[in-house]
């Protein structure tokens, strides 16, 4: 078995991971990441009980009961870095043992909805929609340095033809969804594939004040289907999240509402409206899905 030495795998005194703050015995198996740690009490608000409730930097984490079952919610803060860090942790928490050390011979599998919210940059995909990635390709530097391995990864020669044909230099890495969340949550009907940024601005098209070393980036990825598949939407979490999830053997799902259309330049006049609307129905469905 692996041993993970205290500088790879850093715990704190009381026990915990070291940037979640969580103890292994905390931990539900099913979980809710939302990006903004306010939204987190946002989502917490509809459980039938909080038992726990932790704070550390951008990662608020509440622990209750929905249903008859554990349930919890947790902050990732903004990026695919920030992704990297949970994901890592959340396994390392059911997956090490945190006393010894050694990595655990039988895996725990974790259930992972992520909440968020989107631009789309195809027209037709109005604004005040929800949308499923079925799966996602990232644009951040993780591909620099994992060996995602699993086979829901997506084909690395198809995403290598499709980056010369959008002028991208850079190596990317692409993800699916869990088939089996994908099902949990028909009741949204517009799928897509998504694309994870490495920021907010130039690198999802935007012109504020700095010129973009790629000012044609959002119309060439608009444009350029991959495999038969549009880009549906962007963002800056769910490829990390599928890669890791798919490499650790979780199930993982990004339910996005969707606040902008870039080609339409329409913003939503009700935001938080539309996150709550899209938390109220994540949580009827984990509900009706945890009824015996």
């Amino acid at each position: 078995m692996t041993y993970f030495s205290p500088t790879d795998l850093i715990i704190n005194p009381d026990g915990s991971s070291y940037h979640l703050a969580i103890r292994p015995d905390q931990l539900p198996d099913q979980l809710i990441l939302v990006g903004d740690p306010e939204r987190v009490p946002k989502v917490s608000q509809y459980f039938d009980r909080i038992d726990t409730q932790i704070h550390k930097r951008e990662f608020v984490s509440h622990f209750g009961e929905l249903g008859g079952r554990r349930l919890g919610v947790i902050s990732s803060g903004i990026g695919a870095d920030n992704v990297e860090i949970v994901l890592n942790e959340l396994d390392a928490l059911v997956n090490i043992d945190f006393e010894t050390r050694l990595e655990k011979s039988v895996k725990k599998s974790l259930n992972l909805i992520r909440i968020g919210t989107s631009g789309s940059i195809q027209s037709d995909i109005p604004i005040d929609t929800f949308l499923v990635s079925e799966a996602a390709i990232g644009f951040d530097n993780l591909a620099q340095f994992y060996g995602f391995e699993s086979d829901k990864m997506l084909s690395s020669d198809l995403l290598r033809d499709w980056c010369e044909l959008i002028h991208y230099p850079l190596p990317v890495y692409g993800a699916q969804a869990s088939s089996k969340l994908v099902d949990q949550f028909q009741m949204i009907p517009l799928h897509g594939f998504t694309l994870t940024a490495p920021g907010f601005y130039a690198p999802q098209g935007r012109t504020v004040r700095m010129n973009s070393m790629l000012p044609n980036f959002l119309q060439d990825i608009a444009t350029h289907a991959f495999d038969g598949h549009l880009i549906t939407n962007i963002e800056m979490e769910t490829a990390a999240y599928y890669a890791f999830a798919a490499s650790l053997g979780h199930e993982m799902i990004s339910l996005n509402a969707i606040l902008a259309n870039r080609q339409t330049h329409e913003f939503s006049q009700d935001p938080e409206g539309q996150i709550q609307k899209l938390i109220e129905l994540t949580l009827d469905s984990i509900a009706s899905h945890n009824r015996p």
